[in-house]
């Protein structure tokens, strides 16, 4: 009997959805015939006596996960996450630059460097991308670090507070819309779909608002209510990364959409699943097949 490793870690079990995710994906597993272990950081060492591997915390290449993807990859033991998703997805300009090599349309976008802040530049910054901008630190993640500036002045507090902690920041064209689409992609194929639907009150889908956190509305959209050229370019956005599980971010304005990001480990514990039944069978059997 094969056996699936599911490596967690304390705050993936702090949240009753996630937990009940993670009992849902453990059962549909059994289901099919497999033995299933949750693995924490502490039994690290376990992850080799695997047959399979489903990272189900936040990845990120300075984190447990990163070497858990690591020491089953170096085994030979297939992974979700896989080390290079998680590398391309945790920094946003090597992420971009795949979009760009693979001509996958994403937001006008510009990487600055520490010598790129000047006003001159700035100022043609604005030209390019027109008004307002969106200014990304590169290892940002659930929408922290993520910055709309209206002008010149209101964009170096914001430049220069990112740029102490990586070497570039991340310069976009405003697409506006009330709703992203969330594509989730496995192995190039459409896996799921839903709209997250922004607060009124920011225009991401998790921000903080007079000290309080709001998060987007979440619907499950059926395969044959998605505009179809949206699952293509979510197809095509996760194929630029790998052949792993992604969930692609489209904004869908006025016929044009564009890829807003890539994530690796995307969530499934929110309803993003909830038209289709078969997410964490089709993810076990992709893991086993590999």
């Amino acid at each position: 009997m094969s056996r699936l490793g599911i490596f967690v870690d304390r705050k993936t079990l702090a949240s009753a959805e996630q937990l009940t995710a993670l009992i849902h994906c453990r059962d549909v597993a059994e289901g099919m015939g497999h033995d299933v272990d949750f693995i924490f950081p502490v039994d690290i060492n376990k992850i080799p006596k695997m047959d399979a591997l489903f990272i189900r915390a936040r990845t990120d290449p300075m984190n447990v996960t990163y070497v858990a993807a690591q020491m089953a990859a170096f085994h030979g033991i297939p992974v979700i996450d896989d080390p290079a998703s998680i590398r391309i997805c945790s920094d946003k300009v090597n992420m971009y630059s795949h979009m760009m090599k693979n001509d996958v349309a994403i937001p006008r976008t510009v990487f600055l460097s520490k010598n790129d802040l000047s006003e001159e530049r700035v100022a043609r910054l604005f030209e390019e991308l027109g008004t307002p901008v969106i200014v990304k630190e590169p290892s940002t993640s659930f929408s922290l670090r993520v910055e709309k500036v209206n002008d010149v002045a209101g964009f170096f507090p914001v430049a220069r507070r990112f740029i102490k902690l990586s070497d570039w920041i991340v310069a976009q064209q405003y697409i506006e819309s009330r709703y992203d689409w969330r594509v989730g992609v496995l192995g190039g194929d459409l896996l799921y779909a839903c709209k997250y639907t922004i607060p009124s009150v920011t225009f991401k889908i998790q921000a903080s608002v007079n000290g309080h956190i709001v998060y987007c509305g979440v619907e499950s959209v059926p395969e044959d209510a998605i505009p179809p050229h949206v699952v293509r370019l979510g197809i095509r956005a996760a194929e630029a990364i790998g052949d792993g599980l992604y969930g692609v971010d489209i904004k869908n304005n006025n016929g044009d959409a564009y890829v807003i990001e890539v994530n690796d480990n995307p969530s499934l514990e929110s309803g993003e699943d909830g038209h289709y039944p078969d997410v964490y069978e089709k993810i076990v059997n992709r893991l086993f097949a590999a």
